[in-house]
């Protein structure tokens, strides 16, 4: 076995015990013993398909890492490379200064996240359970979890890039850090433009007096800062700025892509193109009515309510658009695993969120369906209701006074 391989994946193990050992979560040794089986499996698990090579990786991402090696490294981000953002494609121009496959060093970069993003989930349900083990649980939950798997050592894909700053930019907004909260949410949207999905959250998050108007000026402060490095190497600074309006025609014109949208339901639709306009406004006015709601019980809103908000808002803006791609609802397979382990009686929206994605991804890895993608739509509007339980348990009776979530 590639002893690079062996190396990183050791260091790796060691980093998420430091992580626990941090958190405070290993305080016993059963602990010790039930985490280390447990990495030694999840990570165990992503070493074994290092060597696989998805249609995604072989059509586009082998291709752009070629490109940064044949093109002087970081001197080539003045050039247009692909259609992912700029701060991956930093990653992208480092790894060719690496004597490693381009495979495992993209492989690696979203396995490392992976921890990261477990870390996070575990510190975010943190905040609602001092319990040891439902913390312990959901970080191995999300290790184990098979999109999670699938996402980045399967299929090499990063979506834990732009998930991960999310969920611990929620927690920290929740613990009242609302700057470096919003230098996150910033992070996670200069990875990937499908967190905008999860982003109004913040909103929500000003109106419960979270954070404060002034913070959120750090968002596109932070974003600027994220793609000037390649402004400075030559690229154009107002195409680098806007890259993702250039790229939302890259997402495909087809009504659904392997997704357990609403368009799996009503996939036999001929104007694709009046379906489209309509979908893209009910996504709106679904946003505003959510926002409206939260507004109106901003004085109400408790901890919980936050976290379910930003469950429904996970599932039901990509839920409603158009366009949709089999790894669009990420973010609402993890905040479902928070929810689930902060509020047990909720924990079947984790299940319910795995099985729509998962067919989704079924759908792509095997080349085949599984199921019919309606069931996954299916699930996720029961998801979506579990949610909204969430939510209404979570609004505290007016004129009650704060009080802690644990």
């Amino acid at each position: 076995m590639n002893v690079f391989l062996i190396v990183s994946f050791s260091l790796l193990a060691g980093f998420a015990l430091v992580l626990l050992y941090h958190e405070g979560l290993l305080k016993s040794s059963l602990a010790w013993y039930f985490s280390s089986a447990l990495l030694l499996l999840s990570l165990g698990l992503r070493l074994m398909w290092f060597d696989y090579e998805t249609l995604d990786y072989q059509n586009f991402l082998a291709h752009w890492a070629a490109f940064f090696r044949q093109n002087g490294g970081f001197s080539a981000l003045r050039y247009e490379v692909g259609n992912y953002n700029i701060p991956y494609l930093y990653f992208l121009a480092l790894f060719s200064y690496l004597p490693v496959p381009d495979l495992y060093l993209i492989k690696l970069l979203s396995v490392t996240f992976d921890v990261l993003l477990a870390w996070s989930a575990a510190r975010l349900t943190g905040h609602f359970t001092k319990s040891v083990f439902r913390r312990l649980c959901c970080f191995f939950t999300v290790m184990l979890l098979p999109t999670v798997f699938l996402n980045g050592a399967v299929w090499g894909q990063c979506d834990s890039l732009y998930v991960m700053p999310l969920l611990l930019g929620l927690e920290l907004a929740l613990r009242k850090r609302p700057s470096l909260s919003v230098i996150l949410a910033a992070v996670a949207f200069g990875f990937k433009l499908q967190a905008v999905f999860v982003l109004p959250i913040w909103l929500v998050l000003w109106m419960s007096g979270k954070i404060k108007g002034r913070h959120l000026l750090l968002f596109p402060l932070t974003y600027l800062l994220l793609v000037l490095p390649a402004v400075l190497l030559g690229r154009p600074f107002w195409e680098t700025l806007t890259l993702y309006f250039s790229q939302t025609g890259s997402i495909g014109y087809g009504l659904n892509y392997n997704s357990p949208s609403i368009f799996a339901i009503f996939w036999h639709v001929r104007d694709t193109e009046t379906a489209a306009l309509i979908a893209i406004l009910a996504a709106f006015l679904f946003l505003v009515n959510l926002l409206g709601v939260a507004w109106i019980n901003r004085k109400r809103l408790s901890d919980q309510a936050i976290l379910a908000l930003a469950l429904m808002l996970a599932i039901g803006i990509p839920f409603l658009l158009p366009h949709m791609h089999d790894r669009y609802f990420y973010a609402a397979d993890l905040l479902a695993v928070v929810l689930g382990f902060s509020v047990p009686l909720l924990s079947p929206v984790i299940l319910l969120a795995q099985f729509a994605s998962l067919l989704g991804y079924h759908a792509y890895l095997k080349m085949q369906y599984l199921l019919p993608m309606n069931y996954g739509s299916a699930a996720l509007i029961v998801a979506f209701a579990l949610a909204l339980i969430g939510f209404l348990q979570g609004l505290r009776p007016l004129g009650k006074q704060k009080h802690s979530s644990r």
